[in-house]
Formats: C-alpha cells, structure tokens, sequence
C-alpha cells in the first residue's frame, strides 16, 4: 500500500471543497468524493443538491458513507514521503488558531483536537493517534480551545453522552447520579439528530428565503403591470385631453367666427349706408353751388332761363326711418357651451364605458347567504334573488343574522383585491345596495354609514337616489337604473355604483379604509302591498363590447 501511495500525487487526496487532505470521504452519485463535513455543510447551505464539481444535481439528498478505501490510501498519503515533505513547513500558530499542545518551543497550529487525550495536536504530533490502534480508537474533531469545558466538572470524566430530560451533556458517571433514569443518548446521538434538525431548519429557512424571492419576483411583475397601467391611462388620458382642449378651442374659434361675422354684416351694411349718403351730400353740394352761382347773377334773363332747370332736384333717399342696428349676441356663448357640454358629455360617456369595461373583468359570482337573511325575506334556492314576504319565518337567531332589518348579505368575503357584482332592481321602487364590512351590527336598528361599516346607496319613492355617506348625498341621476354594478378595489379604498345599461357612474366613495372582510350587501325593502314586489336579482355579468 505505501509503495502505491508514492505513487500518486498530493491532489488525489485533496477535496475540491476545503483543498485538505480527505477526512471521512465520501462519494456521490456522480463519482466525486469530499469531506463528509464539507460536502454535508454545502448542501446545507444551498438549496439544491448538486456536485460543486460536475454540477449534477439530484432529486433527493444521497445518503453518505465513508469510503473506507479512499480513508485508508488518504492516511497513507498523510504517512507517505511526499506528503510529509509538502508538510514540512508546517504554519506557525497565529493569534485566534488553535495551537499544538505537544509542541516545545514553537507552536505549531493544531490540525485536530482528541476529546479522549484532551489535547490539540499539530500535523507531526497527530501521526500517533492515525496509526496506532489504540489512539485511533479516540475521538478527533477540528481543532477547539478551552477542552477542558468538555470534561464533567463533577466527575472530571469527558462528556460524552446527552440527557434528553434536561437537555444538557453529561459523563457517564451523571447518569448513576443526578440523570438517573434519565433519557440518555450518546453525544454523537444526540448530535446527529440536532444536525439533521438543523438541516432540515436550514432547509426550512432556504424554503423561506426562495419563496420571498418569488414574492419579490411577483411583486416587481406587480409593479411592471401596474406601470403598464398608469402609461396606458396617461396616453388614455393625454389622448382624451387633447380632444377636449381641441374641441374648447374649436368651440371658442367657432363663436369668435360667429361674433366676427355678425360684426362684419354690420359693418359692410354701414358702409353701404354711408357710401351713399357721401354720394347724395356730393349731388347735393353740386346743387348748392349753382343754386349760390344763380342767386348772385344780376341778369334777369339769365336767371329766370335757369331757374326752370334748377327746380328739378336731384333724386334723394328719405332718410329718416334707416338705423344700424347692433347685431344682437344674446344667447350666442351659451349656445357654444351647451354644444361644448354635449361634446364633454359624449367623451365622459367614452371614458365611462372603457372604465366599466375594466371593472367589470373584476366580476366574481355573488349568492346569497341564508344564514343572515332577515326571517321576513323570501331567497330563491340558488340564492340568486331576494324580496320582502309577508310571513316572518321560524328560523335560529344566530350572531350573524339580520333581526330588525330587512338585510342578507353576499357571499364569499373578500380581504383584498377587487371584485365586481351586478344586481337588477327593475320595477322596483326601493332598495338598497353596497358593501359591508364583517363586524357590522345586525341587530335591532342600524344606520347606514362608512363609519358603522356600510357603503351603500338607495333608492325611496322610486326616484329619490342618494348616497349613504354620512351625511346622506342626493344623485341627479339623468336616467332611471335598472342594473346597478358594484365596484370594490380593497387596496385602493374604492367602492363606485355603476348604472349599466346607461353605462354611467352613479357614485363612488373614495379614500376608504378597509380592515376587515367585505361583504355584499343586500335590502329589497318593504313590498309596500305589491308596488315594491319585484326581487333584487344577482345578475350573470355581460361583459360591455
């Protein structure tokens, strides 16, 4: 065996992990052997397991023996020639290492440390306990300070076993004493399990870490949808702006046009007046001229032959009854901004169907639930509908009951995210609808507000709209709904009414804070003798085209 030793090189004995001489080696799955130590410790420390040095990873973490082979031909190359000569300049002990305990003068660094000698021995003064049966029975370990901490300082016998009852190391004499009848296992027992815990802990801990680097994967993919959002709503709303800027300005260049055109008949019609005005004042000075010539002539012929041809006086305009009347410019800008309003009101109706588009992808399927239905309303079996009977019904008042309101409320519950239901109140002439939060007061009587947790509007005497904000808010409302949807972003404190067929936002509560589950909520109102029979139905969603 020693005269093959020679024959091999340093680096057939080194582990690609530490670069030291194997200790306990192991070999894998893919041929490669490492320190059991060094290979247990990789593994723990990365979440796959794979070979550092071909990089195959396996499935399941291989099970690792010592090759006792390659033991055997490493503890001859530690006692070959050209492994003493590599060890020849063995290193000084620095501050902070462990030093040899055998050696005089100089000490040299420890390679191990004996728990059965409790001594530190360097690479020369380790031969011993690597070749001679006796001492290489002892425990080695990498080399520590302080071992006597490992002796008992009761029975100053080396701790070698573990009491399980107390959870400490003890000596073998502890266990006819203090430990008797003790759950005692030997240290390297003990050991074995608390590093397979650790392991599995390490594993546990890799889990977490990988699982909160998905996470932050998610969340960045989060924030890159949210960016593809917020460009898509600026060029959105850069695009609907400029329209809108276009059209005020349109509309404003068009009554400037009108006023200007106004403005210019007058003018031009004035000019006209006094075009010809200038002409019969230049006939009449010409008149006066000769009338002054022939007043002045002392020739009584003359005077009288002319003055036949003088009396015929040119033809002039009675001017009396004419005016320039300024033109009238009542009712010109109000004219200009209804049109400007129809024009505003068509984009908002855009913007509103695109908005109740988005919405509506939110949309989850609501039904009813009986459990906390008020007794007097009538729910149909697939919990779809909901009215007002006549006949109060038997039925457990439970916590989660409605008692004194005519109320039910939606199920499932929703903590986060958005969600989206509708609900047909056709020929109906009350209702009520929204959102409630899960710690609500069913019992007895109950307001309606953010602040005790509802966010509703309803609908009274068939067309009085308003919204339960604490103080209550009346809608105008330019037609009359008869499917309402219902919009909740958990995160953005949002909870807006829509009026679908009109594709119209009927109202929207905002900067809401939301701490608990939401749940719908539901309230047909009295049947008021029939006029108010009709259910509220939970509608199927049709997404708007």
């Amino acid at each position: 065996m020693s005269a093959a030793s020679c024959l091999l090189t340093e680096d057939q004995f080194l582990c690609s992990i530490c670069l030291d001489v194997f200790t306990d080696p192991v070999t894998i799955p893919c041929g490669h052997n490492f320190c059991k130590a060094c290979i247990t410790e990789n593994w723990n420390v990365n979440v796959q397991c794979q070979c550092p040095n071909c990089k195959e990873v396996f499935n399941y973490r291989p099970e690792l023996r010592v090759n006792t082979f390659i033991s055997e031909m490493a503890a001859q190359f530690r006692q070959s020639p050209q492994q003493k000569a590599s060890s020849s300049e063995q290193q000084e002990s620095k501050p902070g290492e462990v030093p040899c305990d055998d050696c005089t003068g100089t000490k040299l660094k420890a390679l191990k440390s004996c728990l059965v000698c409790l001594a530190s021995y360097c690479e020369t003064h380790l031969e011993p306990h690597l070749t001679k049966p006796g001492l290489k029975r002892h425990q080695l370990i990498n080399p520590v300070e302080n071992l006597e901490d490992r002796m008992c300082t009761k029975h100053d016998k080396p701790l070698e076993l573990f009491c399980k009852t107390d959870q400490m190391c003890v000596c073998t004499l502890c266990t006819y004493s203090d430990h008797k009848n003790h759950d005692v296992v030997l240290l390297k027992e003990e050991y074995e399990g608390k590093k397979a815990e650790l392991g599995k802990t390490e594993a546990e801990i890799q889990q977490m870490i990988q699982k909160r680097r998905v996470k932050i994967q998610e969340i960045k993919h989060s924030v890159e949808l949210s960016e593809e959002d917020a460009d898509r709503e600026i060029a959105e709303g850069v695009q609907v702006f400029t329209a809108l800027k276009e059209s005020v300005e349109r509309s404003q260049a068009e009554l400037i046009d009108t006023i200007k055109e106004k403005q210019r008949k007058t003018e031009k019609q004035a000019e006209g007046f006094i075009t010809e005005l200038e002409q019969e004042i230049c006939e009449l000075k010409k008149r006066s001229t000769e009338v002054v010539q022939l007043s002045r002539t002392e020739d009584h012929l003359h005077l009288l032959q002319s003055f036949r041809t003088l009396n015929a006086a040119p033809p002039t305009k009675n001017w009396t009854g004419v005016r320039v009347s300024p033109p009238s410019y009542e009712g010109t800008v109000v004219r200009a901004v209804n049109q400007l309003e129809e024009t505003l009101s068509k984009h908002m109706k855009k913007l509103t169907e695109a908005e109740l588009k988005r919405v509506q992808q939110s949309a989850v399927d609501v039904t009813l639930d009986p459990d906390t239905a008020n007794p007097n309303l009538i729910l149909s079996n697939y919990g779809k509908q909901v009215q007002h009977g006549n006949v109060r019904k038997s039925l457990p008042d439970n916590p989660e009951r409605f008692d004194g309101y005519l109320s039910v409320l939606g199920k499932p519950s929703f903590s986060s995210g958005r969600f989206y239901f509708e609900v047909q109140v056709k020929q109906k002439t009350d209702w009520e609808l929204g959102v409630a939060r899960e710690s609500i007061n069913r019992k007895g009587s109950i307001t309606l507000t953010p602040q005790d947790g509802y966010w509703t509007i309803w609908l009274r005497n068939e067309n009085e709209y308003k919204a339960c904000a604490g103080p209550q808010v009346l809608l105008s409302l330019k037609s009359r709904p008869q499917k309402v949807g219902v919009f909740v972003d958990h995160e953005e404190g949002l909870v807006s009414f829509y009026d679908v067929d009109a594709a119209a936002l009927i109202y929207s509560f905002t900067g809401c804070c939301f701490t608990e589950k939401l749940y719908p909520y539901f309230n047909p109102c009295y049947n008021k003798g029939g006029k108010n029979s009709a259910p509220l139905i939970i509608s199927p969603v049709n997404h708007t085209e």
